[in-house]
């Protein structure tokens, strides 16, 4: 497969592979590495949708055997037992407004600064935007020191185009990256649907997959828009 020639700097410890770093999503991995030297030892990893959130977390808590868990599962009988180790609480955001998430994620941190333990929670925005209406909740919140994933840049996106396209077998050349990157929508979500429309369109028409197909797949998208 042709690939473009990018020094990109890479997590080297094992099992963060796969974790591609980028100036965009450095200073967040830093934050979370400095576990259990977080303030009050809590943390907030904040992104948007696709930004490499659930795999962070994923790579933290292979390194520290931290537990992962939702939180539109949380239960507040389950809170001592989540309490016993490292815990990460994914999309916190998308329970705001959920009385009985709410609850349960207050016990929970209170039981976590009572026993000492790690607790990393994810979600979209900052944490002092959550729409949570439990006061006491919210104020905790608010404390948290926001670990902030962006969007990708030019570099970050252009690996994870290639490798959109490896998973999906496809050989495209360096070219086709440099003519999609000022055109479309920079984030991973977007890189995601833009390598599925342009197999799928490349399937239906018969053609491989270039720069002149790249540029109908693009207009007919504004077309939609428009």
């Amino acid at each position: 497969m042709t690939q473009l020639s990018i020094d990109l700097p890479r997590l080297d410890a094992q099992g963060r592979d796969d974790f591609m770093v980028s100036t965009s999503n450095a200073t967040a991995v830093a934050l979370v590495d400095r576990f259990p030297d977080w303030p009050d030892g809590r943390l907030a990893l904040v992104g948007p949708e696709g930004a490499g959130k659930s795999h962070l977390v994923a790579v933290w808590a292979g390194e520290t055997g931290a537990r992962v868990v939702s939180a539109a599962t949380l239960d507040a009988a389950e809170v001592a037992a989540l309490a016993e180790g490292p815990l990460a609480v994914e999309d916190v955001d998308r329970v705001a407004g959920d009385a009985v998430a709410e609850e349960a994620l207050f016990h929970l941190w209170n039981a976590a600064a009572q026993a000492g333990r790690g607790l990393l929670l994810t979600g979209r925005g900052q944490p002092s935007d959550w729409p949570v209406k439990l006061p006491d909740l919210r104020s905790r919140l608010a404390s948290l020191t926001p670990a902030t994933l962006g969007d990708p840049d030019d570099m970050l996106l252009s690996v994870v185009l290639l490798k959109l396209f490896a998973d999906r077998q496809l050989q495209v050349k360096p070219a086709l990256l440099g003519y999609l990157l000022p055109r479309m929508e920079r984030s991973f979500v977007a890189a995601r649907g833009m390598v599925a429309r342009l197999d799928a369109e490349s399937l239906a028409r018969g053609v491989p997959i270039n720069q002149g197909l790249a540029r109908a797949v693009l207009e007919a998208e504004q077309g939609t828009a428009d």
